[in-house]
């Protein structure tokens, strides 16, 4: 009997998501003989039923796009916003899954996006879903479609502000996509050779930072450039915020989702990070917001891999039934992790890990006074 699956791709958009419709598609059909139904701009297209069909020549000429086919949308079930207000709609796209008859649903997604998906699997769907984010923050794989697409764009724009900070002599920060962990910013300000680089995982030090700026400016070197992820912040503002939570609150298990509510109304930090900078070592900065654009443009040849065999495995895990789970990319290995051990859960770069080391050992600053202790790293770090 042939199985019938669908397939939507909902959150941010990232390089290489037609990749995986594309490999998903081909290895549903041609290796298995699934029929494959395409959902449009993610799960409002499951929930108001606007299908593509994939058919003919749907899939030809999309591996090297980037976007989606399909479209995407933020918007998850239980939380849709319809005529200026949020509501429910899990049963209507329970419902429309059983109305077409799907035998599986595929689900090409970001970390909010897995977390609905799991919840719709507690609900007795059959779901399989990718992992796609360009800032790579979902536990459970190795790497997200689009990370090494925004990596290399964002490395590459650091590259560019290179010859314009020597010339200017003056500050270049860099803003990269980064809510809750660096990846992003520290893999593309380690690879274009930033002076400083700043992540959500470790509040900085404003006098730390400084310093290493003077440091340079005394050896001759009248620029600097500065990587900082969107939601980096200073470590005296999260010691305000870690104790207004902890007093709104009013019990310990509660403080960190009051302290992500109280975190979301202070924005605007690499502005003031740029104005300190600016009063502390006499030269201008100049901020460079790169948003969006790292998840533009033609996916890389590693994300376009990455994607395809993420679609080839997931279409294996549907022909086994191997349900509510994520495919990943493990060790450089194909697997799959269950949805309840990702779901809500994000991917901080952990203290010892070999990019943070890689950093130190060429002389980076990362916001912190005492990198060894810190980083809980020993004297065997400078061997």
């Amino acid at each position: 009997m042939t199985k019938r699956v669908g397939l939507l791709t909902a959150g941010s958009d990232s390089p290489g998501v037609n990749a995986a419709i594309r490999g998903f598609g081909k290895a549903a059909a041609s290796t298995y003989q699934m029929e494959v139904v395409g959902f449009r701009d993610g799960f409002l297209g499951l929930i108001e039923d606007r299908k593509l069909p994939f058919e003919g020549g749907t899939l030809s000429g999309i591996l090297t796009q980037g976007g989606t086919i399909l479209g995407t949308s933020l918007q998850v079930p239980e939380s849709i916003q319809k005529n200026g207000s949020t509501v429910d709609l899990t049963e209507e796209a329970i419902a429309s899954y059983h109305a077409n008859a799907l035998d599986a649903l595929v689900i090409i997604g970001d970390r909010p996006v897995q977390q609905a998906a799991y919840k719709l699997a507690q609900r007795g769907l059959n779901i399989v879903t990718l992992p796609k984010a360009a800032d790579n923050d979902i536990p459970g794989t190795d790497k997200c479609i689009g990370f090494d697409s925004a990596r290399e764009i964002a490395a590459q724009a650091i590259d560019r502000l290179h010859t314009t900070a020597n010339a200017t002599h003056r500050i270049m920060i860099v803003e990269l996509i980064g809510r809750s962990s660096g990846w992003l910013t520290l893999g593309a300000g380690l690879a274009a050779g930033a002076d400083v680089i700043l992540i959500p995982e470790f509040p900085y030090d404003m006098n730390v930072i400084a310093n290493a700026v003077k440091k340079r400016q005394a050896e001759g070197k009248n620029f600097s450039l500065v990587a900082v992820a969107e939601r980096a912040l200073p470590q005296e503002l999260v010691a305000f915020m870690e104790g207004a939570a902890k007093r709104k609150a009013g019990s310990e298990g509660d403080s960190q989702k009051v302290f992500e509510q109280i975190e979301d109304r202070y924005s605007g930090q690499t502005m003031l990070l740029a104005r300190r900078l600016e009063a502390e070592t006499g030269l201008e900065s100049r901020i460079t917001i790169l948003g969006s654009l790292v998840r533009g443009g033609v996916p890389t040849a590693a994300d376009r891999l990455l994607a395809t065999q993420l679609a080839e495995w997931s279409a294996l895990m549907v022909h086994q039934g191997q349900f509510g789970r994520m495919a990943c990319r493990q060790d450089g290995s194909m697997a799959s992790v269950p949805l309840e051990e990702i779901a809500g859960k994000g991917k901080p770069i952990q203290s010892d890990h070999g990019w943070i080391r890689g950093a130190l050992q060429v002389g980076t600053c990362l916001g912190v006074d005492d990198p060894v202790g810190t980083f809980g790293l020993d004297a065997a770090w400078r061997s």
